[in-house]
């Protein structure tokens, strides 16, 4: 290998240990303190000065911006922020961010003897914590290792270029145009996602003298406008409250970058009289340009968050007629029947809402798609708003005035909307569970088994559409074809659960894990169809045609 190669090679394996380095210590911080960190900066949003604060501290532990900017989007899109408080934290976050760079830029000479110390602390903490808390601290201490040990791993890897005319044309030639340096800077820190190293590989290079002060201070303003892109990007299929705050943080660094680039020529000066320390001098400028850009933006929130709302306006939602009970009338329940009018209207409705969580469940099954179950959290608490509403509701009458026949039909909606809750309890809980283990392990059932699966989910569609029909009509006939959808189940279920045992014991089947999974999916399907079912017990119940035991019947027989 020729040397110009070798160098090449040992520059990409430090920038790619320097990255992984500082992801180690990202993803240890957030999974060892991570909602601490959440909670510590909702504490301290009482203004604007203490939201900045906050972002500083939780960024300077943390040890990424982007990874703040990302925090604080989500709580944004949770409503838990406004956009004036999220920006300042934002700002808080970038000088923090700075200030952590520095520090690991200026402190070469510390790497020397702390990489393996800290690399053997982490491994002997990480390996022998079983704790939650102290194994992350050690994949900290790892990560902080990795980081150091890179940056000795670049600067060796860079030293020959300091020889090398062509390596020094290019950075000069870089560096002599402002605004070619500036988007290398910012297509570098987008490229990276990380500030963190590619501040550590422009101060490798000033520290071996292969770039020059002035070329890197305009490297840096477009770092730090590129520093912005990743949290942007990240958030773009996130509501707009979570988009406006990336939007509105690279609104104030790419405004004062551009600036500081135009007069860059007449900064120059006042830096090259540090030029004996070229690292610390463009360590210095990194840190104070973030600490200004807080500093004059500060005050300014307010209309910069004005202007984002613009670029990116709340989106009206269509209205889901699902969204919450409508017909619960609180002047109705002086009437009964009314009254049990109303919450059976609700509970078809609620059925509605079952069948759509059921069909977003069948979707993210057949497509793989893990995104489509994010959907069955809000439809869960729907359902169970619908459960506590009804039940409520019906509560509130006086069963003193009740009949016999009120009092009957008023356990009957509450059982039923209990029924199925439970029903969107297996699909949120245990069916969400196996699909996302199918997906996660790339688990693919036969062509038979997805045939059986399907039958086995249409008679549940049948079912929950017969049984809202029996729910509101009280139709005997419908209550025994409603019974005979649970038999007519259990009967293809044992059908296919047999041909399944049967092709596994000669030998076709397939793995144990498919197999497992694929009868545990099947189980969760025949649990969802008796609660539905259950809307036609007490109209057959009430007419003597329920039979009180299976087995008492087969003992006479």
């Amino acid at each position: 290998m020729n040397p110009g190669t070798l160098v090449i090679v040992n520059l990409l394996g430090g920038v790619a240990l320097l990255l992984w380095g500082v992801r180690m210590v990202r993803t240890g911080v957030l999974r060892a303190w991570g909602d601490r960190l959440k909670r510590f900066i909702e504490q301290r949003l009482s203004n604007r000065v203490s939201a900045f604060i906050a972002g500083g501290a939780g960024t300077a532990i943390l040890g990424s911006g982007t990874a703040m900017a990302l925090i604080v989007a989500g709580l944004a899109a949770s409503g838990s922020i406004s956009t004036p408080l999220g920006l300042a934290v934002l700002l808080g976050a970038d000088a923090g961010s700075a200030m952590v760079s520095s520090l690991f830029a200026s402190g070469s000479g510390f790497a020397l003897f702390a990489s393996p110390i800290l690399l053997f602390v982490g491994y002997i903490v990480f390996q022998t914590s079983a704790e939650f808390r102290p194994h992350n601290v050690g994949r900290i201490l790892i990560g902080i290792g990795l980081l150091l040990l890179a940056l000795k791993l670049i600067a060796a890897a860079t030293a020959p270029l300091s020889a090398a005319s062509l390596f020094h044309d290019v950075l000069a030639a870089i560096g002599a145009e402002k605004m070619l340096a500036f988007i290398t800077g910012a297509a570098l820190a987008w490229l990276f996602h990380s500030t963190l190293a590619v501040i550590l590989l422009v101060a490798s290079l000033l520290a071996n003298g292969s770039l020059e002060l002035a070329g890197a201070l305009s490297l840096i303003l477009g770092i730090n406008f590129g520093g912005g892109l990743p949290a942007l990007t990240g958030t773009l299929s996130l509501p707009a409250a979570a988009r406006r705050l990336p939007l509105a943080n690279l609104i104030c660094r790419g405004l004062a970058a551009l600036l500081l680039l135009a007069l860059s020529d007449h900064l120059l000066p006042a830096f090259n009289r540090f030029a004996a320390m070229p690292v610390e001098s463009a360590m210095a400028f990194h840190t104070l340009f973030n600490l200004a850009v807080g500093i004059l933006f500060l005050p300014f929130i307010g209309p910069v968050s004005a202007l984002v709302h613009r670029i990116a306006p709340d989106q009206k939602e269509a209205d889901d007629h699902l969204a919450a009970p409508r017909y619960l009338d609180s002047k109705a329940l002086i009437t009964p029947q009314v009254a049990l009018a109303n919450a059976v209207n609700e509970t078809v409705r609620m059925s509605e809402l079952l069948d759509r969580m059921f069909q977003t469940a069948l979707t993210a099954f057949k497509s793989g798609s893990l995104e489509r179950l994010k959907l069955l959290d809000s439809i869960d608490q729907r359902l169970n708003g619908y459960q506590a509403a009804v039940q409520a509701y019906l509560s509130e009458l006086n069963t003193a005035e009740l009949g016999p026949l009120e009092r009957r039909r008023t356990l009957e909606i509450m059982l039923y909307v209990s029924n199925l809750e439970h029903a969107g309890d297996i699909i949120h809980l245990n069916l969400t569970d196996r699909i996302e283990a199918k997906a996660k392990e790339s688990i693919v059932f036969t062509s038979e088994q997805r045939a059986a699966l399907d039958g086995l989910c249409e008679i549940i569609s049948q079912s929950l559409k017969l049984a809202t029909g029996v729910l509101s009509s009280g139709d005997l006939e419908g209550a025994k074809r409603l019974i005979a959808q649970k038999d007519a189940f259990r009967a293809l279920e044992n059908q296919v659960i047999a041909d399944h045992f049967r092709d596994s014991g000669k030998g076709r089947g397939p793995s144990l894990r498919q197999s497992a999974l694929y009868v545990d999916i099947i189980r969760d399907l025949h649990r969802i169809n008796s609660h539905i079912v259950t809307a036609g017990y007490p109209i057959v119940e009430a007419a003597g045609l329920l039979r009180t035991s299976r087995i008492r019947r087969a003992a006479k027989a």
